[in-house]
């Protein structure tokens, strides 16, 4: 059940994208379902956790710092070397070191937990990151652009409260409530998650649909190559440094999905409403390349297995 979904999500993702490309107005009036979308998605993924999922993480924390330091020493750099190469106009370069800059999304702890990552590690590096944040993105935004900018510090608490803390801690309670029925829990929650994320990205995707009808070929070569550079060395680097394959999925998954609503705003605000669009193109687009990734480790995973039992 859960294979078979994982396998639908990336055909969902981009025929919804399509569709919401093409039909903006029927979905951009359901911009408020986002936050609600993704906190009942988090409850979801919540309820199939225990309190002792985070025990561990905490006891073992060199994954989490090897994700931080991945993902803000990878992203802005890898960000400024592709605008570099592809000589991006100097709007576009700040937008995408602006989303190079930022902490990661929330809409990548359900990636994780659809690519069979680490959830909890998942959730505890979004925290970190958010709050790391803070104080690296002023100053990655002042060393690779010169000039720093204002992190909104609530917005970004409230975001995680919200979004990920509130709706994690119901469905840790749910699961221990249903103790012993965690086969229910682990069967239905990824199809939830899968119609959530996918009704999520549609959405995204109708209110993003000017900017990527209006972009460039050479802006999406951009976003495209640092989204995927992001997730290939967040994966083999943090393999190189003995982490397990769980957890370089999921740091993978934090090193190349970033906040970009956040970047596309803070762009916005500083630079100028062009600066915007990497932001704007990277929401659309972590959104689909996350889905087809967990989709692929899923299915090269169970082929793994397969073969270990075959022996």
């Amino acid at each position: 059940m859960i294979t078979l979904t994982v396998k639908l999500f990336p055909v969902l993702a981009v025929v919804c994208s399509v569709f919401a490309c093409l039909f903006p107005s029927v979905l951009t009036p359901l911009g408020f379902l986002i936050v609600p979308l993704l906190g009942f998605i988090m409850l979801g993924m919540g309820a199939t956790l225990s309190v002792k999922d985070f025990a561990e993480s905490i006891r073992k924390p060199k994954a989490v710092i090897v994700g931080f330091v991945l993902q803000f020493g990878i992203m802005p750099l890898a960000a400024y070397v592709i605008a570099l190469l592809l000589h991006l106009p100097k709007d576009q370069m700040i937008g995408l070191v602006m989303v190079g800059s930022v902490a990661g999304g929330t809409a990548s702890n359900v990636i994780a937990y659809l690519a069979g990552g680490d959830v909890a590690l998942s959730i505890t590096m979004t925290a970190c990151s958010t709050v790391g944040g803070i104080f690296l993105t002023p100053l990655l935004s002042a060393l690779y652009l010169g000039q720093t900018v204002d992190v909104p510090v609530w917005e970004m608490f409230k975001s995680i409260l919200l979004i990920v803390a509130l709706p994690v801690a119901v469905g840790l309670l749910i699961n221990r409530l249903m103790r012993g029925k965690e086969v229910i829990l682990n069967k239905v929650c990824p199809f939830v998650s899968v119609l959530g994320i996918v009704f999520v990205i549609a959405i995204i995707m109708a209110l993003n649909a000017n900017a990527v009808k209006r972009s460039g070929w050479l802006i999406l070569v951009a976003v495209i190559l640092h989204n995927g550079i992001g997730m290939a060395l967040g994966y083999f680097l943090s393999k190189l440094l003995h982490c397990s394959h769980k957890e370089a999925v999921t740091i993978a998954i934090e090193t190349g999905m970033q906040n970009s609503g956040l970047a596309a705003a803070l762009s916005k605000q500083f630079f100028g409403i062009s600066s915007a669009l990497p932001g704007a193109i990277f929401s659309v687009w972590h959104n689909i390349s996350g889905s087809i990734f967990a989709a692929s480790v899923r299915s090269i995973m169970k082929k793994f297995e397969e073969k270990k039992d075959d022996r």
